[in-house]
């Protein structure tokens, strides 16, 4: 058994597909129309473009904004993304004009850091020594 997809809620996809490939560097794998507004859209690492799924699932359910209100009160981030180091990724993307809501952080052999991504969710980076 392997993780296959898995979901963040965005308050807006376009936005979010733009925030996802423009800025983090993920490449778009599915976009197929739901309905009148919405779509099946995922992006995926382009290290692995047929590895794990992120699928930027419309936030419209009512159960969304408080459950995201809530984690990101808390500091709390809705997903973690493995990345080579965490102190370069974080200038790189600091320079793009991405906030962050905690810096790089040493935790023994992990660091981590936490940003806002633009479309609801706090996301963590984290990277082992």
């Amino acid at each position: 058994m392997k993780i296959h997809l898995t979901s963040v809620f965005v308050d807006d996809q376009t936005k979010a597909l733009r925030f996802y490939t423009d800025v983090l560097g993920f490449v778009k794998k599915h976009d197929v129309p739901l309905g009148e507004t919405d779509r099946w859209l995922t992006v995926a690492s382009p290290e692995e473009p047929d590895g794990t799924e992120l699928l930027l699932e419309p936030s419209h359910h009512p159960a969304v904004k408080p459950y995201r209100d809530a984690l990101v009160a808390d500091g709390i981030p809705l997903a973690v993304f493995a990345v080579d180091d965490v102190r370069a990724e974080y200038e790189r993307l600091r320079e793009l004009g991405v906030r962050f809501t905690q810096e790089p952080l040493e935790m023994g052999p992990v660091t981590t850091a936490v940003f806002d991504d633009t479309c609801g969710n706090l996301i963590q980076i984290a990277s082992q020594a």
